[in-house]
């Protein structure tokens, strides 16, 4: 009886299941079309582009942790070597970041139809600054194409810094003892470049303009500062001849190139084709930063765009900073492209008597 009963339960179990599922089945509610529709959102849930990216994600946290281990691993036992490699890691990063900024401005001028003399000011000194680390690192990327000489160019970098590596690469010690060094070199071209002008004043015809250049001079060398009138009165000599871009001497552009960091052992074609390039350079510069104002820049930039115009300006406030700038920019906007070669002689007239100039040297 018992096996009866069991029995029985069974076969009514196994009955009622059987319709269900096709009572489920008639009535629409299980068919292939829904069990597909219900299983497509947990095939995109488990999508092989997700399980991607979380594998990615996972590895990108214990890279970055394992990383973490390294650098407080060669912080403890290896200092200096640590800050090599701190420094040459936040090089790398602020490398890429200008690369990708300049790519982007590059993008918006070929878009937008901008002209570079039309950029921003930031985006400006951005391409400059860019162009000039790029031509100096251009040589050590050549010496480290042959297989294995990635090792020698280690080696370069670590004893020649200054000369081989660009201001990425340089520890926040080697940037203040550099700046310093370039500087130095230039103020000592201050003194030839005045000399330069006193002798040039000779083949001046116009005794008044004669006489202005000599006094001019003579003011700067006995330690005072010219007005932006004193120097505007002899322009239109920085325009055509004895001293304009195109119309001065060798032996004064040869004096004149290292005020813009620029090597003077060139032939004077090139030289002069070089100073006309980094002048006119530096009024479109001073041109965007009027339209900016002196008063938006932030503290490090004020100082940066002091010294590309001759100021060496870490022995000096933000407000004098500021001022010396304002001066500055107050003589170029009144200067034409012509008469770009006075902008050049204003790094020596604007900044010989400073802290930092040649009369402190």
């Amino acid at each position: 009886m018992a096996l009866f009963s069991s029995g029985l339960c069974s076969r009514l179990s196994l009955t009622r299941l059987c319709g269900l599922r096709t009572n489920m089945i008639t009535n629409g509610l299980y068919s292939p079309y829904v069990s597909c529709q219900s299983r497509l959102p947990l095939c995109r849930h488990y999508s092989s582009s997700k399980v991607r990216r979380g594998i990615g994600r996972y590895v990108a946290s214990k890279f970055q942790t394992v990383n973490a281990k390294y650098e407080g691993f060669l912080k403890r036992r290896f200092p200096r070597f640590y800050q090599l490699y701190h420094t040459f890691t936040k090089g790398f990063k602020l490398l890429f970041q200008d690369a990708k900024d300049v790519q982007m401005i590059k993008v918006k001028m070929f878009s937008e139809g901008v002209q570079y003399k039309d950029l921003p000011y930031r985006e400006m000194e951005k391409l400059r600054q860019f162009r000039r680390d790029l031509m100096k690192a251009l040589p050590l990327v050549v010496i480290s194409i042959p297989p294995f000489a990635n090792y020698l160019v280690f080696v370069l970098m670590y004893f020649f810094p200054r000369q081989l590596l660009i201001p990425h690469f340089w520890t926040p010690k080697q940037q203040v003892e550099f700046r310093e060094l370039y500087h130095s070199h230039r103020v000592l071209h201050h003194w030839p470049v005045l000399k330069g002008l006193e002798s040039t004043s000779q083949q001046v015809k116009d005794g008044q303009l004669q006489s202005l250049l000599r006094d001019l001079c003579a003011k700067v060398q006995s330690g005072g500062n010219p007005k932006v009138s004193e120097i505007l009165a002899v322009r239109s000599l920085f325009s055509g001849p004895p001293l304009g871009i195109n119309r001065m001497s060798v032996d004064q552009m040869r004096c004149v190139s290292p005020l813009l960091f620029l090597t003077p052992r060139l032939p004077g074609v090139l030289i002069g084709r070089r100073l006309n390039s980094h002048s006119m350079e530096l009024l479109l510069l001073d041109r965007a930063l009027s339209r900016l104002g002196p008063h938006q820049l932030s503290d490090s930039e004020l100082r940066q765009a002091c010294y590309v115009r001759g100021l060496h300006s870490n022995s000096l406030g933000i407000n004098q900073c500021r001022e010396w700038l304002t001066q500055w920019l107050q003589l170029s906007s009144s200067l034409k492209e012509s008469e770009v070669s006075l902008l050049l002689h204003c790094i020596v007239f604007l900044s010989y008597n400073s802290p930092t100039g040649a009369s402190r040297h």
